[in-house]
């Protein structure tokens, strides 16, 4: 399969780099790569890309900053945060300044290359602090949620999967993902915590739109489709 896509992947663990980069060249993108955070910052708003992966902790110019720079030149290159950080405060920071998605380290290629193709396969750029699918708007500023216009009261815990599946529409996810990015890896996988916060997020979803948009394909995980 053919993919005219260019991808700026900036990160300063120069192995890291170079595996991302080979990694995705082999998909079929065209990869450009920079180690420290100045360059990267000059070439994302010098060249135009489809995609930029953006660490974090970088010398001399930091993520975030980078990301400031380039939503005010470049607004809409979707940037995938790539981060060791697995705060929430951080990955809240990363998505109110613009970021498209955010995957903490350690990782999986897979799941990296996944992300990347959901987010190049994208048919809209979000153009506000808003998620939507179907009747939902969840605002990610502003943390609130409203279906039919109507608000709808979610736990932390509800607000916080219900935004991941949003920001992942389409895409499977895994138990073991939503431990990590809901729980930052605390959860116990075998407790009824996850089950529980999600039965009750259906339940309300389902109240609200009149079905449940959640499928669940047994033994792999969940779907917002």
């Amino acid at each position: 399969m053919e993919i005219d896509m260019r991808i700026l992947v900036i990160e300063d663990e120069k192995e890291l780099l170079q595996d991302i980069a080979r990694g995705l060249s082999l998909k079929g993108y065209a990869v450009d790569q920079a180690d420290n955070g100045r360059t990267g910052c000059q070439m994302a708003i010098d060249e135009a890309y489809d995609l930029v992966v953006l660490d974090l902790n970088l010398p001399e110019m930091d993520g975030f900053s980078i990301l400031k720079e380039l939503r005010r030149e470049n607004p809409q290159t979707k940037v995938l945060i790539l981060s060791a950080n697995s705060e929430l405060d951080s990955k809240l920071s990363g998505f109110e300044l613009g970021a498209s998605d955010y995957l903490t380290k350690p990782f999986h290629f897979a799941e990296l290359e996944a992300r990347i193709r959901v987010l190049l396969n994208r048919k809209f750029v979000q153009q506000s602090n808003c998620l939507t699918y179907e009747a939902i708007v969840l605002d990610t500023l502003n943390r609130t949620i409203e279906i039919h216009g109507i608000p709808v009261g979610l736990t932390t815990k509800e607000f916080a999967i219900l935004e991941y599946f949003l920001l992942n529409q389409g895409r499977l996810i895994t138990q073991q993902e939503l431990i990590d990015h809901v729980w930052n890896g605390d959860a116990d996988p075998f407790s009824n915590s996850i089950r529980v916060h999600l039965s009750a997020l259906r339940k309300k979803l389902k109240s609200a739109l009149g079905h449940d948009p959640i499928q669940t394909k047994i033994g792999e995980g969940y779907r917002l489709c």
